[in-house]
């Protein structure tokens, strides 16, 4: 019920980010996310039994950080404030609903709630000049003499630009919101989690670079 309150009180915002999923190809990851916490906190469930819920003050100072993230966000006019406070928010409520100990035991899936805030774009201008140095790299291995300006990629025979849809922004962001599930689900030491998290982002771009290349060559 507190919930769905906040939503309610907040539903401009809640429904911003659903339409930013919906018609965004960046973050339509983000519409499976939802469904991923639902199974996260099924795994739980045994751990969830065996816990007595309880009232905690402490949420109410969480819910409040969230309130207070939400009218910077609203002072700022940053989109991204708003939503990352309205999460915080839904956090709060669940902490003050259901006290310290299932709120340490919902810790993953409370936290991989922020993986549904649209953030991450801002990473297209600086992918797209990796992107377009890597091409190059490539070009000049395989005996293709180019140029490049900036994003702008110029052959013998034709004219290319990174554009920011190959930038390959949303296939890191995407991968960051997966690559931090598997790591929950499938790793327990820390340093096997940084591994593999690093890899899977370094791949993803790695990845990109060469789809360019192919695309020029």
């Amino acid at each position: 019920l507190l919930a769905c309150a906040v939503l309610t009180l907040f539903h401009h915002d809640a429904f911003d980010m659903v339409r930013i999923w919906w018609t965004s190809s960046t973050y339509g990851h983000c519409l499976f996310i939802p469904l991923l916490i639902g199974w996260l906190v099924q795994m739980r469930l045994p751990v969830l039994r065996a816990l007595e819920p309880q009232t905690w003050g402490l949420g109410l100072v969480w819910l409040g950080g969230g309130v207070f993230v939400w009218l910077l966000g609203e002072a700022a006019s940053l989109g991204v404030l708003r939503h990352a406070g309205l999460i915080l928010m839904l956090q709060g409520v669940v902490a003050a609903s259901l006290g310290p100990q299932l709120t340490r035991a919902l810790l993953f899936p409370l936290f991989y709630a922020f993986f549904v805030v649209p953030v991450g774009s801002e990473m297209e201008p600086a992918l797209q000049l990796l992107t377009a140095k890597m091409a190059m790299e490539l070009l000049g291995l395989v005996g293709i003499p180019a140029h490049i300006e900036g994003v702008f990629i110029t052959t013998p025979t034709s004219y290319f630009k990174v554009a920011e849809a190959c930038s390959g922004a949303k296939f890191v962001v995407a991968m960051a919101a997966y690559g931090v599930l598997v790591c929950n689900v499938c790793f327990r030491s820390w340093l096997r989690r940084a591994v593999f998290l690093v890899f899977a982002l370094v791949a993803c771009v790695l990845a990109n670079g060469l789809r360019a290349f192919a695309t020029i060559y």
